[in-house]
């Protein structure tokens, strides 16, 4: 191993990591010990073996050395590999070598107990950590706790001998090339754990197979796929969490009344163990490699796929739907968030709400991994409706294969490890489709039930009272309508309109947006997608208890309804009452005096906003605030310019209503809004009224009559 030129390769790892497209993330690195230390780590691809000691390298300024199997250690290969710091693990001087650098602390060590690359990330047999491979399988290797075991060993028998035994310490430190004690004084071996998750794992073609191709006349298929793979990941981009665990002490191992008796023998020139020492330290070394087998693999960063993998294993039917599979993920998310006793370490993706997963896949978690599988033949899709294929089991011999033809098992593979999260997943896979609609109902009307609570409690002096959102029960479950309130109101402004629709058989169930119903200052630290967020959660608690589901809602709401439904294709159609079209529909009520509206206007322009609040009069001051936060202009106004980019996505029925002489917003926007939909049903009414919420007292019938109307129509 040539330790001047590992420097020197390390600009080129450097320039390396620099170029990757990988979004590298390092958790936990508080836990690495100031002293020589051995990282275990998990073995999935050649990458680890380049990047990684670079990166442990930059958090503790000490090299990080590493093992790789001898069929490497070939051609070009190997002059590449001794110069970043690698030996064979049939380097003869190999434990030698390792156990200097733990004793001294001149270098830490990287190992893999897996003792090859896992392409299968099959680790566990019969509920034992077993890694499977091409020529079988076998346990963890005990290497690393072994080394540290034996390097521990000979520090405490060589320090407790430096008085007695002079002549044999220096005989020692001369066979590991180490000049005197003081450079192993005040040391102490540790085994720090490391977790490597990469998200997502897919096999493309790349620059890199690209250039194999042209200069080999044959690529072998092992190649073809590290490069297929591991390229993919390195020049398409792959976010790589990277955990340290806490780190196990081995001189916590050495404390025994029996290894204390051992340490009074006297130690051989070579370092040779007596035969009841050597069985204690095997013992003890598979001990420790269980303990930092489970250590790695409880720190695996669960994603959304390694959950999408694990429901289609464990459906008890291989026939489902799409947004069977939806709801059980989204339930799976919720309980990993919210049971702390799961432990499990989380993908930023899934810290973050989770009801796109109902709505419309924004983030296309499920469109992704559903193309994977379908592609991959794992899944056949008709429709809406999902059929797991029968697969054989793999053969060995294409083990090197497995993460391009079968990388959905690869995923579900990963996380096997996890019996508590494997338990979740279980449970929630065998529960009827009826439970599950039930429990993600449940679960999206008390998150916003608790979160209306938390926000009086925090920006009002009042307790909870009647301004929350409310859910009115239907006669059947074949149609639900989402009912959103205006802007700067509260769920009891569309109650009319709701006991109307429910007197029709109909459920209804009226989200309130956040920052309303409680302080004008709550509004003002809002933005639009936390409204939009609260609508998706009604769509997701009406879908989930009926067949058929009509967006709805006044003025702004309004907006919020046709916004969503811009996004969804699944509702049967959209209402909107009085809705603004743009920012300057609304009137000099909403933002009064023309000088003050361009002021208004100019400020959010240049993004120039304070806290600042104008008075507000509106129709309903009961329920509405009287001040308007320039920060919830803007928001209203950007929420518009969105809808006005997505409304030609809207092709569901639809219908908008609007009042003349409306005081607050110019009808003359809600019919360019009606003019920019593609829906080929769709009606514009303009009604004679002089009021804005014309959904309310006693000229609402007609209103209400029209929009009865509509629904029964469309459903």
């Amino acid at each position: 191993m040539n330790r001047s030129a590992y420097f020197t390769t390390g600009f080129a790892i450097k320039a390396l990591a620099n170029l990757s497209k990988a979004d590298v993330v390092i958790h936990g690195e508080e836990n690495i010990p100031k002293g020589p230390t051995i990282f275990v780590i998990n073995h999935f691809t050649r990458i680890e073996t380049l990047l990684i000691p670079y990166y442990i390298y930059n958090l503790t300024t000490v090299p990080a050395f590493s093992l790789a199997a001898d069929e490497l250690f070939k051609g070009a290969l190997k002059k590449l590999l001794d110069m970043i710091g690698v030996i064979s693990t049939k380097d003869p001087n190999r434990d030698r070598t390792i156990i200097k650098g733990l004793l001294t602390g001149s270098e830490n060590w990287i190992i893999f107990p897996e003792g090859r690359m896992v392409k299968t990330k099959k680790i566990m047999g019969k509920g034992k950590f077993l890694i499977r491979h091409e020529h079988g399988s076998h346990k963890p290797h005990t290497g690393a706790a072994s080394l540290a075991l034996r390097a521990e060993f000979f520090r405490h028998h060589l320090l407790a001998r430096e008085k007695t035994e002079p002549l044999n310490v220096q005989s020692f430190l001369k066979t590991f090339s180490i000049e005197s004690l003081d450079e192993i004084r005040g040391k102490s071996v540790s085994i720090v754990p490391v977790n490597l998750t990469y998200y997502p794992i897919r096999a493309k073609e790349n620059i890199a197979s690209y250039f194999a191709a042209k200069l080999m006349k044959e690529v072998p298929d092992r190649m073809l796929e590290e490069l297929m793979i591991e390229g993919t990941m390195l020049l398409s981009g792959v976010d790589l969490d990277i955990r340290f665990g806490t780190a196990i002490t081995i001189n916590d191992f050495l404390s025994s009344t029996l290894v204390r008796k051992e340490l009074q023998r006297p130690l051989g020139r070579e370092g040779g163990f007596s035969e009841v020492l050597t069985l204690l330290m095997r013992r003890q070394a598979n001990d420790i490699m269980q303990r930092y087998m489970r250590a790695i693999y409880d720190m695996t960063t669960i994603n959304h796929e390694h959950l999408f993998a694990s429901f289609l294993a464990k459906f008890p039917c291989s026939n489902m739907s799409e947004i069977v599979l939806r709801r059980r993920v989204f339930l799976a998310a919720r309980r990993i968030c919210e049971k702390k006793t799961i432990g499990c370490s989380l993908h930023k993706s899934l810290q973050e709400n989770q009801v796109h997963l109902l709505t419309d896949d924004r983030f296309k978690k499920v469109e992704n991994f559903l193309q994977l599988a379908l592609e991959k033949n794992i899944l056949s899709k008709d429709g809406d409706r999902l059929t797991r294929m029968e697969r054989k089991i793999p053969d060995l011999l294409l083990f090197h294969r497995s993460r391009i033809d079968n990388p959905v098992d690869v995923m579900a593979n990963e996380i096997e490890p996890l019996r508590k999260l494997q338990r979740l997943i279980r449970i929630i896979a065998w529960q009827p489709s009826f439970l599950i609609r039930k429990k993600v109902v449940r679960e999206l009307l008390r998150e916003e039930i608790d979160m209306y609570r938390d926000d009086c409690r925090n920006f009002s002096e009042r307790e909870v009272h009647s301004d929350g959102p409310f859910l009115l029960h239907g006669s059947t479950r074949k149609v639900g309508v989402v009912l959103v309130h205006s802007y700067l109101s509260v769920p009891e402004e569309v109650m009319e309109l709701a006991r109307y629709l429910n007197r029709l058989g109909l459920w209804v169930y009226a989200p309130r947006l956040p920052g309303h119903g409680t302080t004008p200052e709550d509004l003002a630290e809002r933005s639009y997608t936390d409204w939009q967020l609260s609508v998706e959660k009604g769509y997701a608690v009406m879908s989930s208890i009926c067949q058929k589901v009509i967006l709805g809602g006044v003025s702004f709401g309004g907006c919020l309804a046709l916004e969503l439904a811009a996004r969804l294709k699944q509702p049967v159609g959209v209402f909107a009452v009085c809705p603004p079209y743009r920012l300057k529909d609304y009137s000099a009520s909403f933002m009064p005096g023309l000088d003050v509206r361009q002021r208004i206007l100019a400020k959010i322009k240049r993004n120039d906003i304070e806290m600042e609040f104008y008075g507000f009069r509106s129709e309903n001051q009961h329920i509405n605030y009287s001040r308007n936060p320039i920060t919830g202009l803007k928001n209203v106004g950007l929420l518009l310019e969105k809808l006005k980019l997505v409304s030609k996505n809207i092709r569901h029925p639809s219908l908008i209503l609007h009042a003349d002489q409306d005081p607050m917003v110019d009808s003359g926007g809600s019919k360019a809004m009606y003019d920019s939909l593609a829906s080929e049903n769709k009606e514009y009414v303009l009604l004679n009224y002089a009021k804005h919420i014309i959904i309310q007292g006693s000229e609402c019938r007609r209103v209400h009559r029209l929009i009865g109307n509509f629904i029964r129509d469309v459903t």
